[in-house]
């Protein structure tokens, strides 16, 4: 186990180590930029189940190094890749590579998505998972520099430019999940289908069993033919402040 002293020198002024609740794994996060949310650990969920032992996993726009750090501890991949562009945040992702010993199994590259073909092989993984902006362009961001904005808002890439970076990336037969809103179901689709990406499987997540759902988790599969499967919805809580059994299994309660 990594000591008290060296956990310590890995943080930064601002900086908290969080329990990610598997395999004794915790994450950097600075509350001040961008922590990460539940629609990282629904991916995680969604995408863990298909990832088997020995295969190549590329997350695009990565932030803090979530999501390869969740799927280290739920697979066997044999390599997990993030992709971030923020440097800030590829520091903090690489020290919780660092705390947690992964580094001969994930590796977090700084680079812009748009770019990332320039950076990888064609067809090189077997997976590709991605947490994008959900909100269209910059209206009414005071700061569209500031991390949160980044994280939130398409200032730096688009949909477009993450299913473009994933078809290139992702081997034939190969699959790519992502985790969005609803309201921009009807784009998502056909940006995947433009970029030969067939939309699998669809489960909407809903926050309580009577209310609309607030996120999407989508698998695409690069090449195959059209068969969409829909999945029963997620329920998020039982009642205000108490997950469903399924949410808890997740996070690892």
């Amino acid at each position: 186990m990594i000591s008290i002293e060296t956990k310590q020198d890995l943080l930064r002024s601002g900086e908290r180590l969080d329990d990610l609740q598997r395999n004794g794994y915790q994450i950097i996060q600075h509350p001040g930029r961008f922590c990460f949310g539940m629609d990282a650990v629904l991916l995680a969920g969604f995408a863990g189940g298909s990832i088997r032992p020995g295969m190549r996993v590329l997350d695009l726009g990565t932030g803090t190094g979530i999501l390869p750090i969740l799927l280290a501890g739920r697979t066997k991949a044999a390599r997990l890749v993030g992709l971030e562009i923020q440097p800030e945040s590829v520091d903090m992702a690489c020290r919780s590579v660092k705390l947690n010993h992964l580094e001969e199994r994930i590796e977090i590259v700084e680079g812009d998505i748009r770019k990332a073909d320039r950076l990888f092989a064609a067809s090189s993984f077997d997976v590709v998972t991605s947490n994008p902006p959900y909100m269209i362009g910059q209206h009414g961001l005071q700061n569209p520099e500031a991390p949160k904005a980044i994280a939130r808002h398409e200032v730096l890439c688009s949909f477009e430019d993450v299913a473009r970076a994933a078809a290139k990336l992702v081997r034939p037969g190969g699959s790519f999940f992502l985790v969005h809103r609803p309201f921009r179901l009807a784009e998502i689709m056909g940006t995947l289908l433009r970029y030969g990406l067939e939309p699998k499987r669809m489960r909407l997540v809903h926050p309580f069993p009577d209310r609309e759902p607030n996120m999407v988790l989508l698998l695409a599969v690069r090449g195959a033919r059209s068969r969409l499967q829909v999945e029963k919805p997620l329920i998020l809580f039982e009642e205000p402040g108490v997950y469903t059994e399924e949410i808890r299994e997740l996070y690892g309660y």
